[in-house]
């Protein structure tokens, strides 16, 4: 089996499927409201809510920054966006129908990415001390990680919300 369906297939596992650490990242946010997706149990911590709209927003520019071979440097704004105004539960469900476009559409982009594609390094993604470069195939898997990396704080703070 080439690479590519091999990263499709835990990209899903780790988003929705089951992979074998743990539940993934939508079983994760299963049920939650968006009082509950809102508030901010710990102190100087992100609420639910601002962790799924940055999970969505980091999936697509990984996408964007494979797609257009360009590392696409970010500003706070962009890296952790603001809660819209209006926190009601069809917001919260628009925020979780964002999260799931982006994972459409990066794994409907991966499996039309050409094998090769995956050690063509990208450039420097983050300021120092982060910096580097990092190939394709190294920020696919970065998503994964980052998908059981937030799944984990969702059930900590979920448990601080009982």
């Amino acid at each position: 089996m080439s690479e590519i369906p091999r990263l499709v297939d835990q990209l899903r596992r780790a988003f929705n499927g089951e992979p074998w650490c743990s539940p993934s990242l939508l079983a994760n946010l299963e049920g939650l409201t968006a009082s509950q997706a809102a508030q901010y149990p710990l102190k100087n911590a992100h609420s639910i809510w601002e962790i799924v709209i940055h999970v969505a927003n980091w999936t697509a520019i990984v996408r964007r920054r494979i797609a257009d071979n360009r590392p696409l440097q970010l500003g706070e704004a962009e890296d952790w966006p603001a809660l819209p105004t209006d926190l009601s539960e069809a917001n919260w469900q628009a925020a979780l129908t964002d999260l799931r476009t982006a994972q459409e559409q990066l794994l409907a982009f991966i499996e039309t990415l050409p094998e090769e594609e995956l050690d063509r390094t990208i450039g420097a993604t983050f300021e120092p001390p982060q910096g580097n470069s990092y190939t394709a195939y190294q920020m696919l898997h970065g998503v994964l990680q980052h998908y059981f990396y937030h799944g984990g704080q969702v059930v900590l703070l979920r448990k601080l919300l009982e």
